[in-house]
């Protein structure tokens, strides 16, 4: 839908590299999530439809998109580090992991993640609620692997009430492994990353023109199996043997 290149810092203060490079004098450096805050903003103003945002803790970590999130009321999945504090009733700032330890095993339950490589991802899941306002819930997902020495992954939740469940939680939070799938169909079926340009604008229109290509694949590959489903459908209903021949044939026999 949208895409945005992130120009390291020492790129952004090089008078000589943003000439040979031709970037433009209005580009400053941003962080990562500064650029996913402009590209969903982007989206949301555009009308979009955008249930939930989901990423990884590169994103989850920086309260200012947070806060920008919780502002247009977005709700969203967002996975942090173990080192992640928390604000408690009784002012104090507990590490996640810390929060995690101390749950009871009453609190974890077995859910699936979603379908991967291997099948089902299927982890032991939490859920602590953190706080409510206004319709709007704040919450810890804590997901743990199932191995005999478990590893846990952490995320900050926030969602309108009646769907900050642990269900739906689990199942935005499986959404976010279908990313890297996706790039990897995007380089190998459309060449998302068979480019050698060296300018800014260059960059820009080899990345739309791939996205585009793949977004067209993608809807084709769809209706294909969708087309599919539908003519396998009609052939077993022609095929199959209605309840009359089958009754009528009964009956002869006897």
């Amino acid at each position: 839908m949208d895409r945005e290149l992130y120009l390291p810092q020492e790129w952004a203060e090089d008078p000589e590299r943003r000439r040979e490079a031709a970037i433009p004098e209005t580009v400053e450096f941003a962080t990562k999530p500064e650029l996913a805050r402009q590209m969903i903003e982007r989206a949301l103003d555009a009308g979009a439809p955008c249930g939930w945002v989901a990423a990884d803790e590169v994103y989850g970590h920086d309260s200012q998109l947070r806060r920008f999130l919780e502002g247009r009321q977005m709700a969203y999945v967002l996975a942090v580090a173990s080192d992640q504090r928390l604000w408690q009733a009784d002012c104090m700032q507990p590490r996640v992991d810390a929060i995690a330890r101390s749950l009871p095993a009453s609190a974890w339950k077995r859910l699936s993640a979603g379908f991967g490589s291997k099948g089902e991802r299927l982890y032991d899941w939490a859920l602590l609620q953190l706080s409510k306002q206004e319709g709007w819930a704040r919450a810890l997902l804590v997901r743990r692997s199932l191995e005999e020495k478990p590893e846990c992954a952490y995320y900050l939740g926030y969602a309108p009430s009646g769907k900050d469940t642990l269900a739906t939680l689990v199942r935005v939070a499986g959404q976010r492994w279908l990313i890297e799938p996706c790039l990897e169909t995007a380089k190998g079926e459309c060449g998302l990353d068979h480019y050698e340009v060296r300018h800014w604008q260059g960059w820009h229109r080899h990345i739309t023109l791939r996205m585009l290509a793949h977004a067209v694949l993608s809807v084709l590959r769809a209706r294909g199996e969708k087309n599919s489903r539908r003519t396998g459908a009609a052939q077993r209903t022609r095929t199959a043997p209605s309840a009359h021949r089958v009754a009528m044939a009964r009956v002869a026999r006897h």
